[in-house]
């Protein structure tokens, strides 16, 4: 079925509001981008946390609404809602129905990642040969597909490891990308935490497409295993990969090698200071905008 979408522009003090607003007036789902992104690929989508402000200083929310909501009704509901609201911070666009998933299939393609990783949607047959390592994921539940740099830049750095045998920790799973291609990489186990219980989901599917799932186990942060890894891994956000600095530093064993990406270029300063209690041989890689930080827990 077709859609109406709402979009309204707001400053980062006031999107909790507009957000509350939206849902109050029934929008069906809610997105959140960079107001100031010039082309869709720089368009990154977060989900913040409870009680945590997005990353950029301006904001455009994405609301989704029946195709036959009345407009004008809406705009005007908005604005008793919402008293600073002015005219030129909301559009309305149409939005055609369409097969979602045969959509992201048509635009996705195979991408290679290092040395040997490549990341295939699971309805192109890779080539055969030993020296591929191929990830091949469900668009149905890809929460990460190797397209955002961040992804990419964990993706380049586990190709770079000896895994054979090691055990690795992949916290902010999503689709269980990073933790299947260091599974399919030699890792003897790897576990995935993640706090959407979806996206545990969608790694337990993905495992399974890449007959690896008896070799994964995934948890809520609440019910991750204690058992230090061999390896350690974690591509959130910067905020959150400060706060748990330390949980980090305790689920990677003395000598483990780790990464944390999810940094804007800029915050990567504060959290090398903040590691460094931790993990020696710090260095950071940048793509476009984005950062990853790598390095070895302290014997």
């Amino acid at each position: 079925m077709p859609w109406l979408e709402l979009s309204l522009v707001v400053r980062t003090e006031q999107q909790p509001g507009a957000e509350e607003a939206l849902d109050d007036l029934g929008a069906l789902s809610i997105t959140l981008q960079d107001a100031n992104a010039e082309t869709p690929d720089e368009q990154a989508i977060f989900e913040p946390g409870v009680g945590e402000l997005p990353l950029w200083p301006t904001i455009t929310l994405n609301a989704l609404f029946d195709a036959g909501t009345d407009r004008r009704g809406l705009a005007a509901a908005l604005g008793e809602l919402l008293p600073w609201l002015e005219p030129d911070q909301l559009t309305f666009h149409d939005v055609a129905d369409q097969n979602w998933e045969r959509a992201w299939m048509d635009q996705f393609k195979p991408m290679p990642f290092g040395r040997r990783v490549w990341i295939y949607p699971w309805n192109i047959e890779p080539p055969a040969g030993d020296e591929l390592v191929v990830v091949r994921l469900d668009p149905g539940l890809a929460f990460g597909s190797g397209t955002h740099p961040t992804t990419a830049l964990c993706l380049e750095w586990l190709d770079g490891l000896d895994l054979a045998g090691k055990t690795i920790t992949d916290y902010g799973c999503g689709s269980g990308i990073l933790a299947i291609a260091a599974l399919k990489l030699g890792a003897a186990s790897a576990i995935g935490v993640d706090n959407d219980p979806q996206a545990l989901t969608a790694s337990i599917d993905n495992a399974e497409r890449n007959d690896v799932a008896d070799r994964l186990a995934v948890f809520l942060p609440e019910d991750a295993a204690a058992e230090p890894a061999d390896v350690f891994i974690a591509n959130i956000l910067a905020g959150p990969l400060g706060a748990l600095a330390p949980t980090f530093a305790a689920a990677a064993k003395p000598g483990a090698p780790f990464a944390i990406s999810g940094i804007l270029d800029g915050q990567q300063e504060e959290l090398l200071q903040r590691y460094a209690e931790w993990f020696d041989e710090l260095r950071v890689d940048t793509r476009e905008d984005w950062v990853r930080i790598s390095g070895r827990r302290r014997a």
